[in-house]
């Protein structure tokens, strides 16, 4: 029986950290949506619930453990897309879409470059808003973060930007929410139209979910 690190760097242990991972990582942003949508609600509800989450202590190891799987997912994703390299050098010729009961698709071919975007979108967009100018609630005190989502998502550059990343993130859960069900043993006959259903209808909601908001805001104001 292989040793657990011996496991973890071969190729099916890695996919299966990719996936697990994955699906956690979809877990947060389905946190972090529910979060957002209360921006709908107004200043007051949306830098209460912000404050609450900031100020928790426990934000900090959570915060950084966030960032260990967003790392070791990209880092096992590209090493088992140049290990896939390695094993064919020489691409295909021609490139022809399979079946329906294939599982290759747009999203699933270009999945390595849509991660490779959001390498470059997470760092920017978590700079921009956590560390973003420091804004104080009249009424409360506490930061106004209410200001600075409506100040941000006002410029047409950003929003443009914003939206784009987030339809890219739709376009990468498309498929890999149900490639990760796949690769941690949930995928069978019977579950398989299941598991794409499921795959699909997390990816429209999550990025229509997150598009929403800066399209409320800069064309209706962001006001309740």
């Amino acid at each position: 029986m292989p040793s657990r690190p011996s496991f973890f760097s071969s190729t099916v242990g890695s996919k299966l950290l990719v996936a697990v991972t994955g699906i956690s990582l979809v877990g947060f942003l389905v946190a972090h949506l529910a979060g957002n949508l209360i921006v709908y609600l107004g200043p007051e509800a949306f830098n209460e619930y912000s404050h609450k989450l900031i100020s928790n202590p426990l934000v900090y190891p959570a915060e950084a453990g966030l960032v260990l799987l967003f790392l070791l997912h990209a880092w096992k994703t590209i090493q088992l897309t140049l290990t896939s390299h390695r094993a064919r050098p020489v691409a295909y010729e021609h490139k022809r879409w399979a079946g329906h009961t294939s599982r290759k698709s747009l999203a699933s071919t270009t999945m390595i470059w849509s991660g490779l975007f959001l390498l470059l979108f997470v760092p920017i967009h978590v700079r921009t808003f956590k560390y973003g100018p420091h804004y104080t609630a009249p009424e409360s005190g506490v930061r106004d973060l209410y200001r600075l989502v409506i100040e941000i998502f006002s410029k047409p550059g950003y929003v443009v930007f914003y939206v784009i990343g987030m339809a890219i993130i739709g376009f990468h859960l498309w498929h890999g929410v149900s490639s990760a069900f796949q690769t941690m043993g949930a995928d069978t006959p019977r579950f398989t139209p299941v598991m794409r259903k499921i795959g699909w209808t997390m990816a429209i909601v999550i990025a229509a979910g997150f598009i929403s908001i800066p399209l409320w805001v800069f064309f209706a104001g962001g006001r309740p």
